[in-house]
């Protein structure tokens, strides 16, 4: 502890050494700092979106019955438009299971974080280029930080058939959401 000499103000006395050295580090090396670990998150479901094309155009099933568990399946469904350079999240739920199809016309960097401390994979992370080169439906559980970014150069379509009901019946419950990307401190962070 330092202690002030009687009747010298601070300013007048040495100035001590820091304690200790700034470091620069880049965006990248602090991803090495978080807690998380590359690797694939447990309970999330990855399938390929294929299209059947004819004179017409093209069709894609966006979602069966018989292809996904009955916990997974969609209470609604929305679509989004998302910006070039635009990010949706990181966020989380936790009832609901988003059921996303990515189908482009854009490509999107999607980011997992495992943050359920029962799961196997519990602090893994995993980040998926998905979209236009490569349609996929995937299925992320409560409890699993997510984020996506359109990192094309045109507007991209999402579509999302979560199993819960925004806001429940009659949009009277509270929102099933835990938004992470208004903490400026947030241990989820991705690089761009």
């Amino acid at each position: 502890m330092h202690r002030k000499s009687p009747g010298v103000s601070l300013s007048e006395e040495t100035k001590l050494e820091p304690l200790y050295e700034s470091v620069v580090i880049s965006r990248k090396a602090c991803l090495d700092l978080l807690p998380f670990r590359p690797g694939k998150v447990d309970g999330v479901h990855w399938k390929a979106l294929g299209t059947s094309h004819d004179e017409r155009g093209w069709l894609c099933e966006l979602f069966r019955h018989d292809e996904v568990a009955t916990e997974f399946h969609p209470a609604m469904a929305y679509l989004s438009q998302t910006l070039p350079g635009a990010t949706r999240g990181p966020h989380e739920h936790l009832q609901q299971a988003d059921y996303f199809c990515f189908f482009g016309p854009t490509t999107f960097k999607l980011y997992l974080w495992d943050h359920r401390v029962e799961s196997p994979t519990y602090l893994c992370h995993e980040i998926a280029v998905l979209g236009r080169d490569r349609p996929m439906n995937v299925v992320i559980p409560p409890g699993v930080v997510h984020a996506y970014r359109n990192v094309g150069d045109v507007h991209g379509l999402v579509v999302n058939c979560p199993n819960r009901l925004y806001r429940g019946e009659g949009k009277n419950d509270p929102v099933d959401e835990i938004r992470h990307e208004d903490d400026p401190h947030s241990i989820f962070q991705f690089v761009a």
